[in-house]
């Protein structure tokens, strides 16, 4: 049997394996002729002289206007020679990149084999299989190598090497060095060590020290990540390896090593930058945000590294189209530095001393030693100071304290920033795009700085009762603007709620929650009604980013969030209401394309169904009645809280946000045409001191200017909505001669509702009683002088609140000296809880 079965084997064998070696040399053949197509179609490098090369990238508002161009700073194309070129970069960059270099054809089989191992093995550690003249050719002859798909670059990485191993054959190795460290990019904007050496370190290339040139070898591999300024850290760490290979190489000596390794290079580059982005040219914050957008898209749908994506930013000669509008950013930005529209301006610094000791040690301080030291003086401890000059006088001082006889200064600087701060940005919410973003006020301190419109996630306050409580109780049909809550003391667990207004209103409908921004209609609703579940997926559905697991509690009605909304999140969410209930992915720009003109990205935002249509319109017409000047309490002594930004000559709705102690105010607003977000607050998230309306004035005042030439086409009601008269304190059908009455005023209004969900009952909470004239109380059997009056039921499962004063009164029986009869409908007593044991909440 054994014997049947090696015998059969043998024969298959022997089939098999001729067929098989057959089947690889078919292979081979096949591979060869696909190679040898793919060398034939290389690029000729007599055509190229691998000298750099770049061009200006150019942005363009709606009106294709020119707003800026990006040039990165190499563009200046100040190339260096080799003898101007320190032996320690050149070996610093050999020993990271190509140990080989000098010796080898082009490429390094080794180093091929190595990359490859890492690959597979997901060792990133491995190191990569380029030489330095294959990356020369990458940079140059195939422009960074921002292939599109695969298959693509495979064929680039086969014409590389082939046309590495052609170039070594005609080009001297000092050339190729000289070459490549004139091409790479090396962060910041800058193409080539030369101009490197002065952004980083403010010196000529010859003047490098071994510590210097090390930073720079230490950047190529990823010129974000490994930016000496921005990812100090994770260039420390490159740096390293680097000194580590330079002397196992015996490129440098052992003192050499441990000098360059006790360096305090990274203090050197920072006092630099500081001085540099005090100097150079600062885009503007719609700009950072375009290019951040421009450089995500590169990388997410065209599959380019980081690195690429900045190349082709910066030096691709990109046309970039955004969505700007020049006219509109302009009013913005002159309303939003105008300081006559701030209540007041106080001012906070950053601030940074090194001074180096007469020991030789040099000691760091910041801004935060500035303020312990006046602290422990007995002076500001809120960090914000009435003038700029304060600040100069204490920075003074405190250099005074700190520097002693024989220490040297070593580096310093010092900004001074208006406070509080504020960010805008607005939309145009039939395409989703953002027509004019303002980060900050005051002078912008450099590039890619804090942009407080997309970068600072702030508590929203009240904004966020529409979106987590309000609008998904309508949108589910679960309630409607006319669905009455009780406002009075409330509590959810260990945690009692109240309103910012420091009193309570009884029987209060979604309408009224939304105008005059009452927390316990808002609370109630998303706990009796909505679910937090339900609520912050809501949240979600328009766009909000930054929710967390902690977020799914009660508290998520009034905007108490664990990490907070950026303002660019928040309006686009609002801008959906004004849509009709359709969000829309707010975005910067339109499309890129390349120098030649083809197109590289299109950026058509997704747009998706958030709301019913219904929703969007119930919401819209109760924030325009948030605008208008509008009481229905006697009991409250507040108006419609968007009152000051309301614009009269258009139709308009809003609504308006403030944390606890004014320390973040907002107001979201739109028209038919734009949807506008305003924020302002301190930096170091202190109390706003002074008045705290100024930022509906200014969104008024940015509005007014938008707006003046557009026609008022106004909200137009939706099919399936219908408008009845209802009583505002059941939120059922009015009783015309009973809810009339209401000894308030009226409580009768017309409320739209989604048809089918109209009210069909009558009120039962108002009812005529006849009171006695004498003693005001319900009439008993024996009181001559009656009068008919209107009175409120109230639960008796009902807290406290001013409607209690107008429940019913207990029976007249004083005429004959005889005890109240029990009347039918009971008297409530008052809610014995003081409202001064309520934490305070803010509107």
């Amino acid at each position: 049997m054994a014997g049947r079965i090696f015998n059969n084997l043998r024969l298959f064998l022997k089939g098999f394996i001729p067929t098989l070696l057959i089947a690889a040399a078919v292979l081979m053949i096949i591979g060869a002729g696909i190679i040898y197509k793919i060398v034939r179609e290389a690029p000729d490098i007599e055509n190229y002289d691998f000298r750099p090369q770049g061009f200006a990238s150019i942005l363009y508002d709606c009106d294709g206007r020119e707003t800026e161009r990006l040039v990165m700073a190499g563009s200046n194309r100040e190339e260096a020679v080799y003898e101007e070129i320190p032996e320690d970069l050149i070996n610093a960059f050999i020993a990271v990149e190509d140990n080989s270099f000098w010796n080898n054809k082009g490429i390094d089989i080794k180093g091929i084999i190595r990359g490859a191992k890492g690959v597979v093995t997901g060792d990133s550690s491995a190191g990569g299989g380029s030489t330095i003249t294959q990356q020369l050719i990458k940079n140059t002859v195939f422009q960074g190598g921002m292939e599109k798909t695969f298959g693509d670059r495979v064929k680039r990485k086969i014409q590389e090497w082939y046309l590495a191993v052609s170039l070594t054959k005609v080009m001297d190795k000092k050339v190729i060095m000289t070459n490549y460290l004139n091409t790479i990019n090396l962060g910041s904007n800058t193409l080539g060590v030369k101009v490197a050496a002065r952004r980083y370190f403010n010196k000529e290339l010859k003047d490098l020290t071994l510590s210097e040139c090390t930073v720079l070898a230490g950047i190529t591999k990823n010129p974000s990540r490994l930016n000496p300024i921005t990812g100090a850290e994770a260039n420390r760490e490159r740096r390293l390896k680097i000194l580590d290979h330079m002397l196992s190489f015996h490129m440098i000596s052992e003192s050499e090593y441990k000098e360059a390794v006790k360096d305090h290079v990274y203090d050197r580059i920072q006092e630099v930058n500081r001085q540099v982005e005090s100097d150079s040219h600062k885009y503007t914050y719609f700009t950072d945000e375009v290019i951040k957008q421009v450089e995500n898209k590169l990388v997410s749908d065209l599959g380019y590294s980081e690195t690429e994506a900045k190349n082709m930013v910066y030096g691709g000669g990109l046309s970039i189209y955004t969505t700007q509008d020049s006219k509109i950013q302009q009013i913005a930005d002159q309303e939003i530095n105008n300081p006559d529209n701030y209540s007041e301006t106080l001012w906070d610094m950053e601030y940074r001393l090194s001074v180096k000791q007469n020991d030789g040690l040099t000691v760091h301080y910041s801004e935060s030693d500035v303020e312990k030291f006046f602290t422990e003086k007995g002076g500001n401890s809120k960090n914000l100071y009435s003038e700029a000059e304060e600040i100069n006088i204490m920075i003074k001082e405190f250099k005074e304290h700190v520097i002693k006889e024989g220490d040297q200064i070593a580096g310093e600087y010092l900004s001074c920033i208006p406070q509080p701060q504020i960010s805008f940005v607005l939309i145009e919410q039939s395409t989703g795009h953002v027509k004019a973003l303002c980060g900050g006020r005051g002078e912008k301190q450099g590039n890619r700085t804090l942009n407080r419109a997309t970068d600072t996630l702030r508590q929203p306050g009240s904004t966020f009762k529409v979106l987590t409580s309000f609008a998904p109780a309508l949108d589910t049909g679960k309630a409607s603007l006319a669905t009455v809550y009780y406002d009075g003391p409330y509590r959810v667990g260990d945690k009692s709620f109240r309103n910012w207004y420091n009193n309570f209103t009884g029987y209060a409908n979604i309408r009224e929650g939304i105008v005059y921004s009452m927390n316990i209609v808002a609370v109630r609703c998303l706990m009796e009604t909505v679910s937090p579940d339900l609520g912050i997926s809501y949240a979600e559905k328009l766009g909000i980013h930054t929710l967390t697991e902690n977020d799914h509690y009660a508290s998520a009605a009034l905007g108490g969030l664990t990490d907070g909304v950026s303002n660019l999140e928040l309006t686009a969410a609002y801008a959906a209401i004004a849509n009709k209930g359709i969000y829309t992915e707010p975005v910067l720009f339109t499309k890129v394309t390349d120098h030649n003109g083809r197109i590289l990205l299109e950026n058509k935002p997704k747009s998706y169904r958030a709301l019913k249509e219904t929703t969007s319109f119930l919401l819209t017409d109760a924030l325009s009645d948030g605008m208008k000047s509008s009481k229905r309490f006697s009991n409250v002594s507040v108006n419609s809280l968007g009152v000051k930004a309301n614009l009269p000559f258009i139709s308009c709705g809003g609504k308006s946000g403030t944390t606890t102690s004014n320390k973040d105010i907002w107001f979201v607003g739109f028209t038919p045409y734009y949807t506008a977000g305003i924020w302002s607050g301190n930096d170091k998230n202190q109390v706003i001191s002074g008045e705290t309306s100024f930022h509906k004035n200014i969104w008024r005042k940015i509005m007014e200017q938008v707006h003046n030439d557009k026609k008022d086409i106004g909200f137009p009601v939706p099919k399936g909505i219908v408008s009845i008269p209802i009583c505002r304190k059941s939120g059922k059908l009015a009783l015309d001669d009973t809810c009339e009455n209401d000894p308030r005023g009226t409580a009768v209004y017309n409320e739209y509702f989604v048809q089918g969900t109209e009210p069909k009952e009558q009120c039962d909470r108002h009812i005529k009683a006849e009171v006695c004239t004498d003693s005001g109380k319900l009439a008993g059997p024996y009181c001559v002088n009656r009068q008919s009056k209107v009175f409120l039921m109230i639960d008796e499962k009902e807290g406290s609140s001013d409607d209690t004063q107008y429940d019913l009164p207990g029976e007249c029986a004083e005429k004959h000296g005889q005890e109240p009869e029990n009347s039918p409908i009971t008297e409530l007593s008052p809610n014995p809880e003081k409202e001064s044991s309520f934490p305070e909440y803010s509107e």
